[in-house]
């Protein structure tokens, strides 16, 4: 029971804690009286009779379940086996194991040697320096200079109801999310089915934490009762924080904007949940650009921890920390982003999933290239987050970026052309099945490698096969190199932001600790001298930012920039 609890990590109730020995006993509401006889019933019983052995060294060790101990090398041999391995972050897991299996097996002392040598093992990982890095750059987010004086703790009691507009799968999990937190939400959208349709989804999410033990059935209605739903843009007259979540068209967004402005009261804070438009641009539809700002939240926005917080131009610090309160009490990892096409995140993945598409274009199997990435310790390769995300909205927005968001080849059209969308029509860069992963397992399909080929043809791209090493360099590389821009260019603020970006919005491994910090785990000359490399074989677009090169001139790490 407890190698189970350790690995997993799970939480038990106290009576299954009893049940496991974990416990001696659960008391009442007088905890000191309760102490006070079970002291007295221990001391009354110094030998076998008493209820266990209260010196941990006396205690014998157990397997449980009328396991003999002679078994353990084969119950540690299936617990190593059901952990990831060493290389994708199952290093500590792994060294917990041998931990269990030394108290069992040697006697106490020695055993407390052992547990102690693993420890430090663990201490000077490159996995634990990593996830220590994670864990104080997320303490760092919230620190900005600029905002110190505009801080106000009680911002979050003055609000009475936040308005989101649109009704849609983002719409609708950003209203979750302040329901969640217990803010009151009214969301305005005039199309009916959008409406039924979030209507369901709010309650099933409700309902399915009823089921999950979460919250109680009356504390789910009092929540799904707490989102309002309307076509009646008026509504929104009395919200302190507006959120729109409509259509990624900036016509659109200007448009919205525009109306809100007419509406929300004086004072009433506006985002924008775009994740690549311009947020002046959007502001300057309106009469009070101060109050206007980019609140990026990730698909499903009640689940996923990252928010992304973009200032533009003539946001103001209270409007900004305002923010930072709305981050903190939906419980998001707010990270400052600049005013960028991308903002952090999209503009790196931009980079990512453009070697992705080089590597296939050059005849690497896109289930190659997604199967090296996932070797890394991502969840999910580049071109099946595409599907999932959508093929049409990745077009949309390399349309968007320009010449710089050209393709040399244009599988992408091909592919949206023939009705390829992604995981929602059941095709894309991968085929799905319903049978298989409930259509969410992507699977390998010989005709789009055939389209790969004929367009780069058509193209004139050379064939060129990569090896595993070298999909993995041109990947996170792209992701490092256009970070050090970022830095440069002030939109990210630390590199540390950077890298709670890419581990809790893009599934970055977090035993690798985020792009930033990666990059000094193999050494910043060697990323820059390989960029320079790929720089000389592909182009221009890998040229190294003036801060990478600075960095590995000074043998400086990057996550500390």
């Amino acid at each position: 029971a407890a190698l189970e609890l350790m690995l997993k990590g799970s939480s038990v109730s106290a009576e299954r804690a009893v049940e496991l020995g974990v416990l001696d006993e659960i008391t009442g509401e007088d905890l000191v009286q309760a102490a006070s006889e079970f002291a007295r019933r221990v001391a009354d019983h110094p030998t076998a009779e008493a209820p266990r052995k209260r010196r941990i060294s006396a205690r014998e060790a157990f397997i449980g379940d009328g396991v003999p101990k002679v078994a353990l090398p084969y119950v540690a041999a299936q617990a190593h086996k059901m952990m990831p391995p060493e290389a994708k972050g199952g290093l500590a897991a792994h060294k917990l194991v041998d931990a269990v299996q030394a108290a069992v097996e040697m006697p106490f002392a020695l055993g407390l040697a052992r547990e102690a040598r693993l420890f430090e093992e663990l201490v000077r990982s490159k996995p634990s320096l990593a996830l220590r890095h994670v864990f104080f750059a997320e303490r760092e987010l919230s620190k900005i200079p600029s905002l110190d004086s505009a801080r106000d703790d009680k911002t979050l009691e003055v609000i009475e109801r936040v308005g989101v507009v649109g009704a849609g799968t983002m719409g609708s999990g950003i209203a979750i999310a302040f329901a969640q937190a217990g803010i009151p939400v009214t969301v305005v959208d005039t199309n009916d089915e959008a409406v039924d349709k979030a209507r369901q989804t709010v309650m099933g999410m409700f309902m399915y934490r009823v089921q999950k033990g979460k919250l109680t059935q009356e504390e789910a209605w009092k929540r799904a009762r707490s989102i309002a739903f309307t076509d009646d843009w008026n509504e929104l007259a009395g919200a302190d924080l507006v959120i729109e979540a409509v259509f990624e068209d900036l016509d659109v967004k200007r448009e919205v904007f525009a109306k809100l402005d007419s509406i929300a009261k004086p004072g009433a804070i506006l985002a924008t949940n775009t994740s690549t438009l311009d947020v002046d641009a959007i502001a300057a539809a309106t009469s009070r650009p101060e109050l206007v700002l980019g609140l990026h939240f990730f698909v499903p926005a009640n689940i996923m921890p990252l928010l992304e917080i973009v200032r533009g131009a003539k946001t103001s610090p209270e409007a900004l920390a305002f923010a930072f309160a709305v981050g903190k009490a939906l419980r998001k990892k707010a990270v400052l982003s600049g005013n960028a096409f991308g903002f952090i995140g999209n503009r790196m993945i931009f980079d990512y999933l453009r070697e992705a598409m080089a590597l296939a274009e050059e005849g690497n199997a896109p289930a190659r290239v997604d199967a090296v990435i996932r070797d890394f310790g991502f969840p999910m390769g580049p071109f099946a987050m595409s599907d999932l995300s959508g093929l049409d909205v990745g077009r949309q927005i390399a349309r968007a970026r320009g010449d710089e968001g050209k393709s040399r080849s244009d599988v992408l059209g091909r592919l949206v052309e023939m009705g390829r969308l992604g995981q929602k029509s059941m095709a894309g860069f991968f085929k799905y099945d319903k049978s298989i992963g409930k259509g969410r397992e992507p699977i390998a399909d010989p005709m789009v490698e055939d389209i790969f080929a004929g367009e780069a043809r058509a193209a004139g791209i050379l064939p060129r096969h990569a090896d595993d090493l070298e999909i993995r360099e041109r990947l996170l590389y792209a992701l490092v190199n256009r970070g050090a821009y970022l830095l440069e260019e002030g939109i990210a603020l630390r590199p540390g932001d950077i890298d709670i970006v890419y581990v809790y919005g893009y599934g970055f491994p977090p035993h690798h600790g985020g792009p930033m910090w990666y990059a000094g785990e193999v050494g910043v000359d060697r990323v820059y001298a390989r960029i320079r490399d790929f720089e000389r074989e592909f182009g221009a677009h890998w040229k190294p930012s003036a801060l990478l090169a600075k960095m590995a001139s000074f043998d400086k790490e990057l996550a500390h920039a």
